[in-house]
């Protein structure tokens, strides 16, 4: 017979407290609070939330590559995130060896496919037009179709070097040929910002949208740029991609007036930015969208309704009855914490988002 485990008197993101039962790696019953039998109860004493499984959708974990890469557990369940998506650490060349990587992983992965074929193997790797081989990429894309989810380009200086816009018009026709959407970084011009803006459709993500490079959306006058309207009209995604250089408290304050929202949070973590921040972990990334004003339940939705939306896998953001249980199970403290933004400016928060467990896949884990 098949163990029941209870999570008793846990609360709802929208505050009502349940019983939620798990059996045979799925969600049983959905009861009222304290009154769930099984095996195993987990009494929570209403103190703590749950929500759907966290969903990162930019995070950095073959572990091979440096500076660039973790592996993929340490940025996934033990930080309260059940599903990572990696952003284009690697390429056609070595995307079969990420694959392989994520076998013994308990953390549910899927993946952007790097338009150049060598990845972050080096950092300018869209410097040599070479490197972004459309038949190899087709190919990789047709042996791990269930695993990719789209297309990254990282369209900054300091990677397409003299190629200008160049490498963002040929992932855009990668992106019409293949069907899949686009993940773009943004960074310091050239290329100019609304070269980029152009050439964005319905779908695609523009990750690191709140980054205070002098090259960023918004004008010195702390306006939104035109385009970036246009594109947020015509459907396009905006993440935040936190990142060691691309959070800004202060961007993030200017495109809350404006009413510039996120669709997802995500962190663009890696070892380096894990051990010795800004970012640490998502929780940490979540508390400061708390600190800058937005619900518990904006912020939430961002990391579970929000991204299962944008990857057509609903199931990844809800908690319904006969769905795979992948939960997340955190607190609200009223604890002051010092936040700090990829420029190193400090805030102090008077709350905290704390990770206590995970449900991955069926299987009960404390954090």
């Amino acid at each position: 017979m098949t163990d029941t485990t209870v999570l008793r008197n846990i609360r709802m993101v929208e505050g009502n407290a349940v019983d939620i039962l798990l059996e045979d790696r799925k969600i049983k019953k959905i009861v009222p609070r304290g009154t769930g039998n099984g095996e195993r109860i987990i009494d929570y004493q209403h103190k703590v939330f749950i929500s759907s499984g966290w969903i990162d959708m930019h995070v950095h974990a073959f572990p091979e590559f440096n500076p660039y890469g973790d592996d993929i557990d340490e940025v996934g369940y033990k930080t309260g995130v059940t599903t990572i998506i990696d952003a284009g650490s690697t390429g056609a060349d070595r995307f079969p060896d990420f694959v392989n990587s994520c076998k013994n992983a308990k953390t549910n992965v899927f993946a952007f496919l790097n338009i150049s074929q060598i990845g972050l193997q080096r950092i300018d790797e869209l410097a040599n037009l070479n490197w972004l081989n459309e038949e190899k990429l087709k190919k990789t894309i047709v042996e791990y179709k269930d695993f990719i989810i789209g297309l990254k380009a990282r369209i900054s200086n300091s990677v397409v070097g003299s190629n200008g816009i160049e490498p963002l018009k040929i992932a855009r026709k990668f992106s019409s040929d293949t069907g899949l959407p686009l993940m773009v970084h943004i960074g310091s011009g050239p290329p100019d910002m609304n070269e980029i803006l152009d050439l964005l459709e319905k779908k695609d993500i523009i990750t690191h949208y709140l980054n205070g490079k002098a090259n960023n959306l918004f004008d010195q006058a702390g306006q939104p740029l035109p385009k970036l309207l246009q594109a947020i009209e015509r459907g396009v995604h905006l993440d935040v991609g936190h990142g060691t250089a691309s959070f800004s408290f202060k961007t993030a304050e200017i495109a809350k007036k404006n009413n510039v929202l996120f669709d997802t949070i995500s962190t663009d973590i890696y070892r380096n930015n894990r051990l010795n921040g800004p970012v640490y972990n998502m929780a940490n990334v979540l508390t400061k969208f708390l600190y800058l004003g937005y619900s518990l339940t904006e912020v939430i939705d961002a990391v579970t309704i929000h991204a299962a939306e944008w990857l057509n896998k609903p199931e990844l953001g809800r908690i319904a009855v006969g769905d795979i249980a992948n939960l997340t199970i955190f607190s609200v403290e009223d604890e002051s914490i010092p936040l700090i933004d990829s420029e190193g400016a400090v805030r102090e928060a008077k709350q905290k988002i704390d990770v206590k467990g995970v449900v991955i896949n069926g299987e009960f884990i404390e954090c």
